[in-house]
């Protein structure tokens, strides 16, 4: 919306990444500086950053993000201010440096430690955290966002700027497969984006031995329709009419561009 980008089509990768893809004629002739630029516009908080003078949270990016933050998976970050692993999978949550707004004024960081003791899971620390810094905004005294700065950290998209920026990057087509998984980096479609499963897309599967050994196994049919196109029987068509739907979106925009103009 600030950007003025009308036709972005969002593809899963495959296995724990979404591309975006920006098809708006003038944003792809933009120089490597330009997207560069855009990446860090949006990019709300870099790690190890406090979050020291947040823009209104009703105003952009910010009240969306905070809007749609999934509370109940956010109680395990708070164990990192003990030094501890979340207990997330892999634990690798543990190693990002998160709450250094806590570290000015440190009595925050101190108190927090000792009451943290006392509460038996994660679910009361976060209850604990989000508490004390309200009171911290609500009295007039120096604010602190730590419980904002989480939020961010652990939900707000980490985008590649190497790949945004550069034009001549190698890029994933839609409906490539990836080559670990086996499952194809399929179109999303927005309006049913809370039913969509990643482990669900259709996916190649290898024989026993891997690639080749045993050959792959295709996505499976679905249905039969008197001579359709091949990719219309298998489990991939409603993906391809997202991507039909999106080309055609495009050129309907494009005809009434030329319209306008002549």
């Amino acid at each position: 919306e600030d950007l003025g980008i009308r036709h972005r089509l969002w593809v899963y990768s495959g296995r724990r990444g979404v591309h975006c893809w920006v098809c708006d004629d003038a944003v792809r002739k933009w120089s490597p500086a330009l997207r560069a630029a855009t990446v860090e516009y949006l990019t709300l908080v870099k790690v190890g950053m406090g979050v020291w003078e947040p823009p209104d949270p009703s105003e952009g990016s910010w009240g969306k993000v905070l809007a749609l933050v999934p509370e109940d998976i956010l109680p395990g970050a708070v164990w990192v201010l003990e030094g501890g692993s979340a207990p997330w999978h892999g634990g690798a949550v543990g190693s990002v440096q998160l709450g250094m707004s806590l570290d000015q004024p440190a009595q925050h960081r101190e108190g927090l430690q000792g009451e943290f003791l006392k509460k038996k899971d994660s679910v009361q620390r976060w209850e604990l955290l989000r508490g004390r810094m309200e009171r911290t905004r609500s009295r007039g005294a120096t604010p602190c966002y730590a419980d904002w700065e989480i939020m961010l950290q652990f939900c707000f998209p980490r985008l590649d700027i190497n790949v945004s920026k550069g034009v001549g990057h190698l890029l994933k087509s839609p409906f490539s497969v990836h080559p670990k998984t086996g499952r194809i980096s399929v179109p999303l479609d927005l309006q049913r984006l809370d039913q969509f499963d990643p482990f669900a897309v259709p996916t190649i599967t290898w024989g026993e031995d891997g690639p080749g050994g045993g050959g792959p196994h295709f996505p499976q049919p679905i249905y039969s329709l008197p001579n359709p196109p091949d990719y219309r029987k298998t489990s991939l068509a409603p993906y391809v009419r997202v991507f039909e739907q999106f080309v055609e979106g495009m050129e309907s925009a494009r005809r009434g561009e030329r319209l306008r103009r002549s």
